[in-house]
């Protein structure tokens, strides 16, 4: 079966649109995948060639670092085998003490600049005693360099006399015991031998003594204030000992030991100075300085003499290797091992390395004659690179806008999966919450303050139902006997107890009378009103169920007046006689002479009365005149409000209505009677029906009732027929 003409002719304008558009697309995503591959390719060799770069570059660090390290001692003019022992010794340190083997070689330069001459031993000497005390008095390498040089400045002659190596040892040893012993560092020693200079030196001190004095100064001042101090004392011992008649220098004229000129002062001054002799010793010195000096060491004499021997037994630096090792952290061995590892390996290979690296810089000198000389070519190669990496480019930004095409399909698909999944937790909170509600609506109800509340609330709500519906309840509740009965005991036990309340209250306040200036009015007791009736007057019969009438609110319902018994009711109005418009007085019957018969009652179309007229007086009837029988329930309508009813006037006994004579005449009423609403009903209906039978004399109708509608005052509520 083939397909409609225009179903065909929609599947192959689809084809046809979608054909071209799925090459399209085939194309650029061919296009783009091409673009991707062949950058992925240039990405990974531009990469594997930075990568091997780097790693090459990164092995070789280690011996590139020390190499630069290395080049700047061998400009100093330090000869290859010094170098070669100096790398050897800094590879020793690095792992022995964990420390870095670049530094230590950078902390010979300034030794070799500092002590010309030295050897390949000494250097080495030099600058692993220095890098050792370092470590061991928690100074730098390069505070330590600058010390041995000071030193080194102060004690040449000793130092060449030992020889530099076994010197730099002792120096060594010496300053760790004194960093050891006292409150002081390498810093802080270097500070005081650069403050006293060669002062102690030029007058025969040995070092073991300098150093002791300066250290034992340091216990309460700094390094370069003791020197200072131990400075000012040197100035001044020469004139002193004239001033105080005391020898401070021996033969030779050489100062004598510290030692000896204290005890020679403490034996002129004693053990203690006073504020007179410390006037005098400052006189004899020249300054305040070597005053406080002097009050330092007497305090310990024989403590700074055996600080003085100490220091001279020290003959290497074994001390402060023992200290250096004592803070060796060992993860900073292995560190420094694998650094020392890589430098060694790398300085196998890196003279092939920097040939290597060296032609390609040269090629760099190379291309800059090139553009020298061919400056058009150079031009158009730069404009083709700038080409070329605007295509790769636009490559690029083609790729990134396809990329972030599908990532921001695949972020909507993931904002609409997140959705989804809030939603649904809402949902389960929710649910949960519910059921949580519950339960803790079952706690609370279960608690018994929940329980008192439930109570309070429903006895509140009791309350304003039993206020709301108290007067039926009322009603209702009078109609039980039994509740007569509880109330009547209720209310005999009541009337027990405010009777006792009575006496009890007037016994008090009659006692409290007698009280002289008390007077207090004891309440009259009000007798109940009596509510029985008189045996002459008789009670009117209770009204029927349909003759109570509900009297409309603030209305004062109409009294009946009384009727003589001689006297005959006239009948009874109609309803539709019985309508009175409202705010209208009712129109007042005159009396009439007995021998004058009353017209006829006019029909309810004929008894409008135009608004704001006064309606005819009714006469008064006379004695001898019976009333009209009461209404019967149904002809009984409500009275408006506001309105007074119409009061029937007394027709005399000899007088006959109109009415009355048509009742005699014929027992069944006319079908004119029910002409108003004949007029507003159909043809065909249920009045045709009864003028059919109005005029067929043979059938007979018992009664029709008709009701019109709700709300319809223009005519009578029902029409009662008997045929």
């Amino acid at each position: 079966m083939s397909l409609p003409q225009p179903l065909m002719f929609t599947v192959g304008m689809i084809d046809q649109i979608t054909k071209p558009i799925a090459k399209i697309s085939k194309g650029l995503n061919g296009l783009t995948n091409d673009y991707q591959a062949g950058t992925m390719k240039m990405a990974s060799g531009v990469a594997g060639i930075a990568a091997s770069g780097y790693a090459l570059q990164n092995a070789l660090m280690p011996a590139i670092e020390m190499d630069r390290a290395l080049g700047e001692v061998k400009s100093l003019g330090v000869r290859e085998s010094a170098l070669k022992q100096l790398t050897d010794t800094s590879y020793d340190f690095a792992l022995k003490y964990g420390k870095s083997s670049t530094e230590f070689v950078k902390s010979s330069y300034d030794i070799q600049s500092a002590i010309a001459g030295l050897n390949d031993a000494d250097l080495s000497a030099f600058t692993l005693s220095s890098n050792v005390l370092a470590a061991a008095t928690k100074s730098d390498a390069g505070t330590i360099t600058n010390y041995m040089g000071t030193m080194y400045g102060i004690f040449k002659n000793q130092a060449n006399a030992m020889g530099k190596g076994e010197w730099v040892q002792q120096l060594t040893g010496m300053t760790a015991t004194a960093v050891q012993a006292f409150k002081t560092t390498g810093t802080e020693m270097s500070s005081a031998f650069t403050s006293i200079g060669a002062e102690a030196t030029s007058a025969g001190i040995g070092m073991n003594e300098q150093m002791a004095i300066l250290g034992t100064l340091q216990a309460t001042m700094s390094g370069s204030e003791a020197g200072t101090k131990y400075k000012s004392f040197l100035a001044g011992v020469g004139k002193a000992q004239d001033a105080l008649n005391l020898s401070f220098t021996d033969s030779q004229g050489a100062m004598l030991p510290m030692v000896d000129i204290l005890n020679q002062i403490k034996g002129k001054y004693g053990e203690t100075i006073d504020v007179a002799e410390g006037d005098e010793l400052k006189k004899a010195f020249g300054s305040a300085e070597a005053v406080g000096t002097i009050k330092l060491l007497m305090s310990d004499i024989d403590g700074l003499g055996k600080s003085i021997n100490d220091l001279g037994d020290v003959t290497g630096m074994q001390q402060a290797e023992k200290m250096a090792m004592d803070m060796t952290d060992q993860s900073e061995r292995l560190s420094q091992s694998w650094y020392v590892i890589r430098a060694a390996w790398g300085s196998v290979i890196l003279p092939v390395f920097n040939d290597f690296v060296g032609m390609i810089a040269d090629m760099g000198t190379g291309l800059v004659g090139f553009t020298n000389e061919f400056p058009t070519l150079t031009k158009y190669i730069g404009y083709g690179a700038v080409a070329l990496l605007g295509l790769v480019a636009a490559g690029g930004l083609f790729t990134l806008i396809m990329g972030a095409g599908k990532m921001a399909m695949v972020a909507w698909g993931v904002g609409a999966m997140a959705w989804a999944g809030i939603n649904a937790a809402l949902t389960s909170g929710l649910s949960a919450l519910r059921a949580v509600m519950f339960a803790v609506n079952l706690v609370m109800y279960a608690n018994p303050i929940g329980l008192i509340v439930a109570g309070i609330t429903l006895a509140i709500a009791a309350i304003g139902a039993l206020v709301y519906y108290w007067d039926d309840l009322k009603a209702t509740m009078s109609e039980w006997g039994w509740i007569k009965a509880i109330g009547g005991i209720f209310s005999s036990v009541w009337g027990g107890i405010k009777s006792i309340f009575n006496d009890t209250m007037d016994w008090i306040i009659d006692k409290l009378n007698l009280i002289p200036g008390v007077d207090i009015e004891i309440t009259p007791e009000i007798s109940p009103i009596d509510k029985t009736v008189p045996e002459n007057v008789k009670t009117p019969a209770p009204l029927m169920q349909y003759e109570q009438q509900a009297v409309p609110n603030n209305v004062v319902p109409f009294a009946q007046p009384a009727v003589p018994e001689n006297v005959k009711t006239p009948a009874p109005l109609t309803p539709y006689e019985q309508t009175a418009p409202n705010n209208v007085v009712p129109f007042a019957q005159p009396a009439l002479p007995e021998n004058v018969k009353t017209p006829a009652p006019l029909m309810p179309y004929e008894q409008t009365a135009p608004n704001n007229v006064v309606p005819f007086a009714q006469p008064a009837v006379p004695e001898n005149v019976k009333t009209p029988a009461p209404l019967m329930p149904y002809e009984q309508q409500a009275t408006p409000n506001n309105v007074v009813p119409f009061v029937q006037p007394i027709v005399p006994e000899n007088v006959k209505s109109e009415q009355s004579e048509k009742q005699n005449t014929n027992s069944i009423p006319s079908i004119a009677a029910i002409e108003p609403i004949k007029s507003r009903a159909e043809k065909g209906g249920i009045t045709q029906k009864i003028s059919n039978a109005n005029q067929q004399k043979s059938t007979h109708i018992a009664s029709v009732t008709i009701n019109p509608a709700k709300g319809d005052t223009n005519y009578m509520n029902f029409v009662e027929m008997h045929s």
